[in-house]
């Protein structure tokens, strides 16, 4: 970064203003933003639009709420095309101490939505003195999608999926929640469990079966890994848990103890638990 840029950013993070960093950088660097450089090339410029090229795109994602909180899980596959681009990338992150994000979509661009998300809510904790609300998060994270939507129209899509304990909440037991998005930065509650991706249909299919009220933690977390199973059961482009690499899926939890991951022992159990029954009850 040369020397008037950085000059540049120290003005505008120094002066008075909007507390979203999103809207601080398109001000003082807009081509830092994940929606500039090469990318922006596909729009058509007074000719008819260019053909995105084939990325790597993330797959499917599934959250699930439980008392006292809520656990989101993704498969472990990006393709690109019929390929298979990478078995063990990582689309679900803490957002922040209660919130987590899962994304689905443009691999590349996923992460970097992902990273500027993580840097919004510090941010914005930082300059105002206090966290956003639930809802605020999911709400500045739908602006930040409807940003990309330039690229969404050239097949660069990028769909999250946002869960976390709302520590507003006046009952922790019913503190868990989800919000799902549409490729325009909707924004939408969703009750019980949720999922997006190539595989989600499915992952749903299997949630309606396997969550019920005043399911644990535990429960919670068997859940959602045998929905990325049933998912990659009819999904080529989901990834189900690989015994032989030993690459299960990742899955985080927020509860009142903050965001945490499940470690790959405790989902190393799981699958293969899963995978026994399934060979005892094939049909199943």
């Amino acid at each position: 970064m040369n020397q008037e840029r950085s000059t540049g950013l120290l003005r505008f993070a120094t002066s008075p203003g909007s507390s979203s960093f999103t809207e601080f950088l398109a001000a003082a660097a807009p081509d830092l933003l994940p929606r500039g450089g090469a990318a922006a090339d596909l729009l058509p410029r007074g000719g008819p639009a260019r053909t995105a090229p084939e990325v790597p795109h993330g797959t499917t994602i599934v959250a699930a709420i439980f008392d006292g909180g809520v656990v989101m899980a993704g498969d472990r596959r990006a393709t690109a095309g019929n390929l298979i681009a990478q078995r063990d990338i990582e689309k679900v992150h803490a957002a922040d101490d209660h919130t987590l994000i899962g994304v689905a979509g443009s691999a590349g661009l996923a992460l970097e939505i992902i990273r500027l998300f993580q840097t919004e809510l510090e941010h914005y904790e930082k300059i105002e003195g206090t966290s956003l609300t639930l809802d605020g998060k999911a709400n500045r994270l739908g602006t930040m999608i409807r940003a990309n939507l330039a690229q969404a129209m050239q097949g660069l899509a990028v769909v999250p999926l946002f869960a976390g304990f709302d520590t507003d909440a006046a009952d922790a037991a019913c503190a868990g929640r989800i919000f799902g998005f549409d490729v325009v930065g909707g924004v939408y509650p969703e009750q019980y469990y949720q999922a997006t991706g190539s595989g989600s249909l499915f992952a749903r299919g299997a949630l309606k079966k396997l969550w019920r009220p005043g399911l644990g933690r535990d429960g919670a977390v068997r859940a959602v890994v045998e929905a990325l199973y049933d998912a990659a059961d009819d999904d080529s482009a989901t990834g189900g848990p690989d015994l032989v690499r030993r690459i299960f899926p990742v899955v985080r939890v927020a509860e009142a103890a903050g965001a945490s991951r499940v470690s790959d022992d405790e989902l190393a159990a799981i699958a293969e638990a899963i995978a026994a029954e399934r060979r005892d009850h094939p049909g199943s």
